[in-house]
């Protein structure tokens, strides 16, 4: 059986049946929740960093990682990671968001995004990294379109979009936040189903209102002299994938952007799919609570 097929044959046991009878009959299920389970999980509420330059305070009811344990939850939901991010999500896991800093430098907000021609370039950038999935033997990922198209608020530095994809299993919307900042901009990147966005958007923005940059490090600090990012808001919202910046232009001299931006952007619908499985609402309940 191959890894997809493996991994969709465990959620298919943990979504179906009776909670405690999934846990007790299969072990596919049993063995899924286990290496969940031996994540070093923090509960909050508690204080958790973000690049080393930001701070959330994660309210009761939440749960976080860092960045190595959040690798290890992403290769179990067979998504690429950039090896960067930390993951927040509520205690039930309904949805999934994924944060991470990215000293690019001081990003100007001053330019006009084209939604149709960014939808354009995020779906090459998607079709050239299922060649990396491929290799791997995960299944492909599809952007179908926008559920939120691009908006920027000037007057919180939040650069906000959200998209609709496809996999054979199903359907899912990832929601992205660029926060601005200083000397960069801290990247979150929510996963939800369909069904869910709206619930899932106002619930991630409640938490994030708790999220902020260090003294020193916002967006109203930057001074004359710090570095300036060679990109604007588009640039933010397309990643920087290499095949869609050949084709299209829009990400003229973003070639930094490549390996991270084909590693972590996009976080597939099996992650979504985990994340409101019934069964894994009592993830959490052997374990102790942190004090």
């Amino acid at each position: 059986m191959s890894k997809v097929a493996l991994l969709t044959t465990v959620l298919m046991f943990v979504v179906t049946g009776p909670v405690h009878a999934q846990e007790n009959s299969d072990p596919k299920a049993d063995e899924f929740r286990t290496k969940l389970r031996a994540l070093k999980w923090v509960f909050g509420p508690h204080e958790v960093t973000v690049g080393g330059n930001s701070t959330l305070s994660l309210p009761e009811g939440y749960v976080y990682l860092d960045e190595a344990n959040t690798t290890k939850f992403e290769e179990l939901n067979e998504n690429l990671s950039s090896g960067k991010e930390v993951l927040v999500a509520p205690k039930d896991l309904g949805w999934n968001a994924y944060l991470y800093f990215e000293g690019e430098g001081y990003v100007r907000d001053d330019e006009k995004v084209d939604a149709d021609k960014i939808l354009k370039a995020l779906k090459e950038s998607t079709e050239a990294a299922n060649e990396e999935r491929r290799r791997r033997g995960w299944s492909e990922l599809h952007v179908v379109g926008w559920t939120i198209p691009p908006a920027y608020n000037n007057t919180t530095k939040r650069l906000e979009w959200a998209t609709l994809l496809r996999s054979p299993h199903g359907e899912g919307t990832n929601f992205f936040t660029k926060i601005l900042g200083r000397r960069g901009y801290t990247s979150v990147v929510l996963v939800a189903r369909p069904a869910d966005t709206a619930a899932a958007v106002a619930d991630v923005n409640r938490v994030l209102t708790a999220y902020r940059f260090n003294s020193g490090d916002t967006y109203a600090e930057w001074r004359p002299g710090d570095k300036v990012a060679e990109y604007g808001l588009t640039g933010l919202i397309v990643g920087g994938a290499v095949a869609a910046a050949v084709k299209t232009g829009l990400l003229k001299g973003l070639w930094k952007f490549v390996v991270a931006g084909v590693a972590a952007f996009w976080k597939v619908i099996l992650a979504a799919v985990v994340a409101v499985i019934a069964g894994l609402k009592s993830l959490f309940k052997r374990k102790q609570p942190q004090p």
